[in-house]
């Protein structure tokens, strides 16, 4: 009876051992992952403010141009309109 006990005590050890090992590696499996995901993020995160920052500089860009635009568009009316009333003139003589 002593050896039976002695027996199944050995075998409920080892595979207390052998659930031990597969947690203990499961854990290093979720952390290993956690920290894979962290770095994953991290690099999205510097991507994306990349990102923002570009669009940041490019919206700048593009209200400089429409200002432009709209100064170009002013200038342009008022050339025509010295123009048009040139020609007015020219005509009444």
């Amino acid at each position: 009876m002593a050896e039976t006990n002695s027996k199944s005590w050995q075998l409920n050890r080892q595979i207390s051992v052998s659930v031990l090992m597969q947690l203990v590696l499961l854990a290093a499996l979720i952390i290993g992952s956690y920290v894979n995901l962290q770095r994953q993020l991290d690099l999205l995160q510097h991507d994306v403010t990349i990102l923002l920052e570009c669009q940041r500089r490019f919206e700048q860009k593009l209200e400089v141009l429409s200002e432009k635009s709209i100064s170009y568009e002013y200038r342009l009316r008022a050339i025509e309109k010295c123009v048009g009333q040139a020609n007015i003139a020219d005509e009444a003589f």
